[in-house]
């Protein structure tokens, strides 16, 4: 009698099992046929839109928010306003997480911009750094690498606590090792030093200060030198730059948005 109750339990289980299993499945099938990448100016080939699909479903899983990428050869509206729209047509209705990089190949403009909820966590320095650390991979050409670092910067930033500045060497692995190296080196010198056999003698202990006495002293001016040098003036002019920065908006729709926006 109890051998056919755990078998009856044993077919249940499995049942269950085969149901999630093909359940995961279909769910993770359905995901990755979703279109993440749109590059309407056709920077990259088509094994790297793929490869670029794939990290960008990857991180969205992860991360429960959406990495969209959107390229225009040019456009009437501008690239804000543009990606606002896109937003809203996609994903403005369910008010979904969503990271969006976009390029105007045109007027060589990058924006990159986090709508609802996910805009705390990637707010607009957060953006500025992920933007400055894929400036010189766009304006080399180089967009299949740019557009891997904005994913994965960004759902690197987002795991970080609002307010903290992600750039901070401290949050670097192999500075917190240099760190922690340099604490442990520093912990076994000093039991070295204390169990180090102290000198006991000084200058004082051999002499014979009953005939050690100073036969002579003498002081002898020699000279006084006086530099002068001339004080440099500081420049008034400033260094130049690609511009850009961070602002925080609204899309048409009504959805709270962060951005970063430069040149490259």
């Amino acid at each position: 009698m109890v051998k056919k109750q755990l078998g009856k339990i044993f077919i249940l289980f499995l049942i269950a099992f085969i149901f999630l299993s093909t359940f995961l499945s279909m769910e993770a099938q359905a995901d990755s046929s979703k279109q993440r990448v749109f590059d309407e100016a056709n920077l990259l080939s088509d094994t790297e839109i793929e490869k670029v699909e794939k990290l960008a479903a990857k991180y969205s899983n992860k991360r429960n928010t959406e990495f969209i990428i959107v390229t225009v050869e040019d456009s009437e509206k501008d690239l804000q306003i543009y990606m606002d729209d896109f937003y809203d047509e996609q994903y403005g209705e369910m008010d979904e997480n969503v990271v969006l990089l976009g390029l105007n190949m045109t007027e060589r403009d990058v924006i990159l911009s986090s709508y609802s909820d996910i805009r705390r966590k990637l707010d607009p320095d957060r953006l500025t750094i992920i933007r400055e650390k894929i400036t010189p991979s766009l304006s080399n050409g180089d967009y299949f690498n740019a557009f891997e670092s904005f994913i994965t910067l960004s759902a690197k930033y987002m795991q970080y606590r609002e307010g903290v500045n992600p750039a901070n060497p401290l949050f670097n692995t192999w500075v917190q090792l240099a760190i922690g190296v340099g604490i442990a080196a520093a912990i076994v010198w000093a039991m070295a030093r204390s169990v180090e056999p102290r000198m006991t003698t000084t200058s004082t202990t051999y002499r014979d200060m009953d005939r050690t006495k100073i036969l002579g002293k003498r002081d002898q001016y020699i000279r006084t030198t006086v530099t002068k040098r001339r004080k440099p003036k500081q420049s008034s002019s400033g260094g130049g730059g690609r511009g850009g920065g961070g602002s925080i908006g609204r899309t048409s729709g009504g959805t709270m948005r962060s951005s970063s926006r430069g040149k490259f």
